[in-house]
C-alpha cells in the first residue's frame, strides 16, 4: 500500500505543468487567516458548476458545528457560464463568498490574484505539490483551495456492448481497448457495424481527452508564443477525431439537453470518464442500468480537469468563507465528495485513505472505482502546458468541432476559421 501511494504521488506531481502559471500578482501575504466571529449569524454562499459532490447533507455537517452559519449552494448550468460570471464580477460585486474555478482558468485568474484572499500558509501541505504550485502566484500566495483532479477511464454501457456482441466484463473491455486511439476507434467501427448506432458521445469530449495527452499543444512553454495552428499533433488529433466522428459520434455536445438525455436513452455506448464524470452520469441517468467503467485509457493515461475554491477578497465574510473553504477541501470532505460525485481527491491524506482505495460504486456495477481511478492517475505521464491563451484557444477548438458535428461547416472550413480566430488572439 505504501509503495502504491508513493508511486501515485510521484506520477500525479508530473500531471500538470506549472512553470507558466506563476504569473504576476500583488496579493497580501498569505499568513494565517483572520478568525471569524463565531457568534455572528451569517449566510455563506458557495458557487460551483457541474457536480462537486457538495450535497446538502455534507454542508449540514458543517452548519451543525457552526450553528450561526447558514450555507447556500448554487450551481451554474455550465463551467462556461460560471467562468463568464466570475470574470465579469471579480473585484466588483455579485460573486458568492466562495467561487469554484476550473484549472484551465488559472492562468487568467492569476492576473487578478490580488483580488482573492490567499489560503493560509499552514494549509499548503495538504495538497499534492503540483496542485499547490498550479495556483500559487509570484508572491508565493496560494489563491485556491484544491478540490479534485481528473484521472480518466472509459465509461461504457455493458448492455449496449452485449447487444453488439462486444465484451461486457470490465477486465475484458479494458483488454479490448488497451492501446492507442486507433484501437479505441477500431472498437467503435465494430460497434457501429453491429448496431448502426453511435459509439461515443461527441467529437468535443473525445478531442479533449486526446489533446490532454499532448505536452505543449497550443503554446510554447518557454516563450509563451502561440503555436497551436502549426502544431502537427493538434492537426493530427483534429483529423482523427473528425474522421471517427463521421460514423461513430452521436453528435451530442456535452452539457446539452440532448447529451444529458443520451446518458439514459442509449444514444451512445462509451464516453471518456474522468472521476468527476461518474457523478454526472449517475445523477442524470438515475434509473438507467448498464453503465460501467473500465480500467483503461487510450494512449496510456490522461487527466481531464480539476478545480479550486477561491474566496473573493472583497466579500462580506472573508474569514468565515476561508474557514468553510478549508473544511470543504479537507481530506474527510474530499472522500465524501468522491463518494457523492466521483470527484477524485487532490489531498495527500485522502489519496492514501483505505476508504478511497477500497471504494466501489454501486451504480457502475459495483466497480472498484477507488482502485481504478488510482491506477488511472498512476498512468498519467504527460504534463500538459496551459498558458495564458489556453482557455480561449481550446474553447474556440470546441466550437470548431461543434460546427462540423452540427453540419454548419465541413472539417476543413471549420479548421480554417479556428486558425483565423487563434491568429487574432492577443
Amino acid at each position: 500500500m505504501k509503495s502504491r501511494a508513493l508511486r501515485r504521488t510521484a506520477v500525479l506531481t508530473a500531471a500538470v505543468s506549472v512553470s507558466a502559471l506563476v504569473l504576476a500578482g500583488c496579493a497580501a501575504g498569505g499568513g494565517a487567516a483572520p478568525t471569524a466571529d463565531p457568534n455572528k449569524k451569517i449566510t455563506l454562499t458557495v458557487a460551483t458548476f457541474n457536480d462537486f459532490g457538495y450535497t446538502q447533507e455534507l454542508v449540514d455537517a458543517y452548519t451543525k458545528e457552526h450553528p450561526n452559519v447558514t450555507v447556500q449552494l448554487t450551481k451554474a448550468a455550465t463551467s462556461n457560464d460560471a467562468r463568464a460570471n466570475y470574470f465579469q464580477k471579480l473585484g466588483k460585486s455579485g460573486l458568492a463568498d466562495i467561487e469554484a474555478i476550473e484549472v484551465d482558468w488559472v492562468p487568467e485568474v492569476m492576473k487578478y490574484s490580488d483580488l482573492l484572499a490567499p489560503v493560509p500558509d499552514d494549509l499548503k501541505g495538504r495538497w499534492l505539490d503540483w496542485k499547490v504550485k498550479g495556483a500559487t502566484d509570484s508572491a508565493g500566495n496560494l489563491i485556491g483551495y484544491g478540490t479534485d483532479i481528473g484521472p480518466e477511464g472509459i465509461c461504457y454501457r455493458s448492455d449496449l456492448f452485449a447487444a453488439a456482441g462486444l465484451p461486457t466484463d470490465r477486465e475484458a473491455v479494458a483488454a479490448m481497448l488497451k492501446g492507442g486511439w486507433d484501437t479505441y476507434f477500431a472498437a467503435g467501427d465494430k460497434y457501429v457495424a453491429a448496431t448502426g448506432k453511435a459509439f461515443f458521445d461527441s467529437a468535443g469530449g473525445t478531442y479533449q481527452g486526446m489533446i490532454n495527452q499532448v505536452e505543449a499543444a497550443y503554446e510554447d512553454p518557454k516563450s509563451g508564443d502561440i503555436t497551436a495552428t502549426g502544431n502537427p499533433e493538434v492537426k493530427k488529433i483534429y483529423d482523427q477525431v473528425m474522421k471517427a466522428s463521421a460514423t461513430q459520434s452521436a453528435h451530442l455536445g456535452q452539457w446539452s439537453d440532448d447529451w444529458f438525455a443520451g446518458l439514459s436513452n442509449g444514444a451512445f455506448a462509451t464516453m471518456l470518464c474522468p472521476g468527476w464524470m461518474l457523478g454526472v452520469i449517475s445523477g442524470n441517468a438515475k434509473t438507467t442500468t448498464g453503465w460501467d467503467i473500465a480500467n483503461v485509457f487510450p494512449g496510456g493515461g490522461g487527466n481531464w480537469g480539476g478545480s479550486y475554491l477561491t474566496v473573493p477578497a472583497n466579500g462580506e465574510n472573508v474569514a468565515a468563507a476561508q474557514d468553510l473553504a478549508a473544511w470543504l477541501t479537507a481530506p474527510e470532505q474530499q472522500i465524501k465528495a468522491f463518494a457523492n460525485a466521483g470527484t477524485f481527491p487532490s489531498q495527500n491524506d485522502a489519496l492514501t485513505s483505505p476508504t478511497l482505495l477500497e471504494s466501489t460504486n454501486a451504480y457502475f456495477n459495483n466497480a472498484p472505482v477507488g482502485t481504478i481511478l488510482t491506477d488511472r492517475a498512476n498512468a498519467v505521464s504527460v504534463a500538459p502546458f496551459k498558458g495564458k491563451f489556453y482557455f480561449q484557444i481550446n474553447d474556440a477548438m470546441q466550437k470548431a468541432l461543434t460546427r462540423v458535428e452540427d453540419g454548419t461547416q465541413d472539417a476543413t472550413a471549420s479548421w480554417d476559421q479556428w486558425a483565423a480566430e487563434v491568429k487574432n488572439l492577443k
